[in-house]
């Protein structure tokens, strides 16, 4: 199937090129006079004062035709465009072309003189349909420049072509497993009648017609693994002569999917896959060049993907060369429109249909999608945008009978109406949400309706592959490591601040980081972005292994391969620097993987850790006689597994595994061999948890549920005059008043107690009746109207979440909490007393001294508490959000050990 064309550089027959890429003269309509704009590139990603900018450019150069080349053919080539080009010639206009991602070419008149004057005139255009009513922004494919902005003007490389009038301007290339190579050929008009004559591996047949068929034998087929590339040689012969040669690459492969599964040549594959918005550093949408291309295919492959989702986004050719060349499954989308009407319907059929003869000879180009997540059209309510999905669907897979179709890449609340493989998307952190993740994964697995849609109208087999095709969880890049060349600080920095609530602003974040006092908790910045990055490795391992326990499910897409600009979820940064994890990752993501499940990942000293085990198989089986083993703290164990065919999920059971010691982080590592190799290899952290005892401290609870929990630690529990401390849920006028006379209060503000989006149960004080206009009086909820002044804010419908972007959530390992296993960012380990809550209301100051545990969401941004002091007249209190009473008193190390510190940091308050 399959490939790359490519002219012949030598001979009578010879296209010959020249490129005119370099220097040309721009000029962009009400921002001043001309400049000089290197081509290719979008003008944003060269002009500062151009960043954010649409309208009407002109680029000029001089166009000098070599005076040998008089008598052939001459054509002025554009690789893409953005978005609409008309080009002229010496004044005169040779043509127009619409569309941002794909190629054209313009004929060059007989008889233009050896120096003329080119201008290409490139309209990006806005939203304002009155200035640009035939093709306003919203209605054009433009994928993710609603975004990261705008992307405008020759942005691929322009050659001018010279080539005999009789030529084969394309051709598609079909290769079935059997050998049999069929082309398909577009002929120029003067080629008509001439002989094409095909030659592969010294094959060759020959035709005059329009399609021509050649056998192969025992064709090597291409694959991730062994990426066995063709290359055709096409020879146009008229009057006895060769007058056009060019070469074609091209793979032979099969994609198909059954019983639920994909399966690639015939062979079991599972996908790997990561999300690829094919952005760069310097030239936003322009690949820097082919090493760079093939530096980040090799990066892709070291952390075991097989699969490049290229997100809603026509790349660059070299793009899918290189992933032909070195092995990449590609996974490619139609640009979204905004705004669905019959001129934005008919221009993503136009686009797929270029895209289709761009790129349909590429053999890594496995799956198609349509619309991603619903954009530009809207299928929960139109029920004409499904029927017209579901006939776009139709229309793909009788166009390309041979690749795989999405119709809509979806997620909540958006579904599928019929499609090749039934994908969908999520994203929970972890530990915040992990009883989420769980349950989705689960409900996933078991092909659940919610996929698909609701209304009766969709065309569903029941045999999907169930794919994940985007998950994930922010890291941070290294500053330092994204600084431009001239190690200033990059101008997307000053960027995102319109997203997650301003939570995905980069720029400021050492200053935030310092503002806060951050250097206490984790030591400094540098060890802040490791430990960060360690949290988003930690969370991908666990999403993988969740979904990799379930055999339904056959694949899954990482958000994503590369940072893009202020979206900091890339396993490389922007600049394709490795994350921490870069060596590590390919344990967890890999055909064979160990999959390592506990329930809950801390156990007391003395105890017993529940470990249940299982392997799941991909494209790879693994054979009879394998052996897994396990070791920890020199103790050690073997399990025998079973041949497992690919594809698979074996249980293996549950190994109880005794962990003794002080309080810390066991790991127990995992290895699975077979012949003497090892086929995979993992492991799993649990947290260790030292016997303890109550302390002295005597606590008073008017709450009978708390007294009972205190009082099963092992507490003293008494009357509030006695006691050293009053435990709570929330407070009321009465507490307000006996801290004001020296009482200490510890409030577990967990959400269990209604209150005012404060801690307090009684109303804050009124506006006037005057004031505001409405049925019921308004009331002043802002954290300061009451004492203590504090707000308390439900995670849940904020960025407090935690999912898309990460939620960092730290405890101060210092005084009480020293000793705690792990840290300082909060592990799985705490998933049952994650706060459901967060605390506002402090100044960046009391973060230093008085905030012993809290939360800041992507780039340093939105801080709270979750752990905080706080004086109150001549007494004083602590508060956390921490859910600690979930699990009866003692079952739970992490609550237990929480509950202590907070009760001695209480206990110890100073008070008048």
């Amino acid at each position: 199937m399959i490939g790359e064309t490519t002219a012949t550089r030598a001979g009578a027959s010879a296209r010959e090129e020249i490129s005119l890429d370099g220097a040309w003269r721009f000029r962009l309509e009400g921002h001043g006079d001309w400049r000089t704009a290197t081509v290719p590139g979008p003008w944003q990603a060269e002009f500062a004062d151009l960043r954010h900018s649409t309208g009407k450019a002109i680029y000029a150069r001089q166009l000098s035709i070599p005076a040998n080349w008089q008598g052939r053919e001459l054509a002025l080539h554009f690789g893409a465009v953005n978005y609409f080009a008309e080009v002229r010639l010496d004044g005169k206009t040779l043509g127009t072309h619409e569309g941002g991602y794909l190629p054209f070419e313009f004929v060059v008149p007989e008889g233009t003189p050896a120096e003329s004057a080119l201008e290409v005139h490139v309209t990006l255009p806005s939203a304002d349909v009155t200035e640009y009513p035939d093709f306003p922004f919203g209605e054009i494919p433009h994928g993710k420049q609603s975004w990261y902005g705008p992307l405008g003007g020759i942005w691929q490389s322009v050659r001018l072509i010279a080539r005999d009038k009789r030529h084969l301007p394309h051709v598609a290339i079909d290769a079935d497993i059997s050998g049999e190579v069929t082309f398909a050929f577009q002929r120029s008009a003067a080629a008509a009648g001439a002989t094409i004559r095909a030659t592969i591996d010294g094959v060759t047949a020959e035709t005059t017609g329009n399609s021509l068929k050649l056998k192969l034998n025992s064709p090597r087929l291409w694959s991730p693994e062994h990426p066995n590339l063709y290359t055709a040689k096409l020879e146009l012969i008229a009057g006895g002569a060769v007058v056009d040669t060019t070469t074609h690459t091209f793979g032979v492969r099969t994609i198909e999917t059954r019983d639920g599964k994909f399966y690639l040549n015939g062979e079991p594959l599972y996908i790997r896959g990561a999300l690829d918005q094919d952005y760069y550093p310097e030239g936003i949408c322009t690949p820097p060049s082919l090493e760079f291309l093939e530096d980040q295919a090799r990066k892709a492959k070291h952390l075991g993907l097989n699969m490049l989702r290229c997100h809603i986004k026509v790349a660059d050719p070299r793009y899918y060369e290189v992933a032909d060349r070195l092995g990449l499954l590609v996974w490619t989308e139609i640009p979204n429109v905004q705004y669905f009407t019959s001129a934005a319907a008919q221009r993503m059929r136009e686009t797929m249909e270029g895209i289709l003869a761009r790129d349909g000879n590429h053999p890594s180009i496995v799956t198609w999608t349509i619309i991603n997540e619903d954009w530009g059209t809207r299928l929960v309510e139109n029920a004409d945008h499904r029927q017209w999905l579901k006939d776009t669907y139709d229309w793909l897979k009788a166009k390309d009978p041979r690749r795989l179709v999405v119709d809509n890449s979806a997620c909540i609340p958006n579904f599928h109406v019929k499609t090749d493989i039934n994908d969908y998307h999520y994203y929970r952190s972890v530990p915040e949400r992990r009883a989420e993740w769980e349950k989705l994964t689960q409900e996933f697995a078991d092909a659940s309706d919610w996929t698909w849609t609701p209304h009766g109208d969709g065309e569903r087999r029941g045999d999907e592959p169930l794919v994940v095709s985007e998950f994930g969880v922010w890291g941070l890049p290294h500053p330092d490591q994204v600084k431009t060349p001239a190690g200033e600080e990059p101008w997307w920095a000053e960027t995102g601040s319109n997203w997650g609530d301003g939570a995905a602003y980069p720029h400021g974040i050492r200053n935030r980081f310092a503002t806060y006092h951050l250097q206490n908790v984790f030591g400094s910045f540098d060890s802040f972005i490791d430990k960060v990055q360690w949290y988003q490795f930690a969370n991908l391992k666990y999403e993988i292994e969740s979904m990799r326990a379930h055999a339904p499910i056959q694949g899954y897409v990482i958000t994503e391969m590369t940072d893009v600009h202020w979206e900091a979820n890339g396993l490389l940064d922007i600049n394709r620097n490795p994350r921490a994890f870069h060596d590590r990752f390919a344990e967890v993501n890999n055909d064979i993987v160990i999959v390592p499940q506990i329930e809950h990942h801390a156990v007391w000293s003395g105890d017993s850790v529940a470990l249940k085990l299982k392997v799941a198989t991909g494209g790879r089986s693994v054979p009879a006689g394998a052996t897994l083993t396990w070791s920890v703290d020199g103790q050690s164990g073997r399990i025998d597994v079973p041949a497992t065919a690919g594809l698979s999920v074996v249980d293996l059971g549950t190994t109880d595994i005794k962990l003794d010691g002080a309080s810390r982080v066991a790991s127990i590592v995992l290895k699975l061999e077979a012949g003497g190799q090892e086929l995979a290899k993992n492991q799993i952290e649990v947290s260790v948890y030292a016997k303890r005892s109550a302390g002295p401290a005597r606590i008073a609870a008017a709450d009978a549920g708390l007294a009972a929990f205190a009082r099963g630690l092992g507490y003293t529990v008494t009357d509030a005059a006695s006691a050293d401390l009053v435990l709570t849920h929330a407070l009321d006028e009465a507490d307000i008043e006996a801290m004001r006379h020296g009482a200490r209060y510890l409030v577990l503000a967990d959400g269990s107690v209604a209150t005012h989006r404060n801690l307090r149960v009684d109303q804050p004080r009124a506006e006037p009746p005057t004031m505001p206009a409405s049925k019921e009086r308004a009331r002043h909820l802002g954290s300061e109207t009451q004492l203590p002044n504090i707000g308390l804010v439900l995670r849940d419908g904020t960025l407090w979440r935690g999912d898309w972007i990460a939620n960092f959530s730290w405890i101060k390992r210092s005084g009480v909490f020293a000793d705690l296993p792990g840290g300082p960012l909060l592990d799985v380990s705490f998933d049952r007393v994650v706060p459901h809550h967060v605390l506002t209301g402090f100044r960046s100051w009391e973060y230093e001294g008085l905030v012993d545990a809290g939360v800041v969401i992507g780039w340093v941004n939105k801080p709270a508490a979750t752990i905080a002091r706080r004086p109150i007249g001549k007494g004083a209190m602590v508060v956390t959000t921490f859910r600690l009473t979930n699990d009866a008193p003692g079952s739970d190390p992490v609550a237990t050990a929480l509950f202590d510190g907070l009760v001695a940091t209480t206990s110890n308050l100073e008070v008048d």
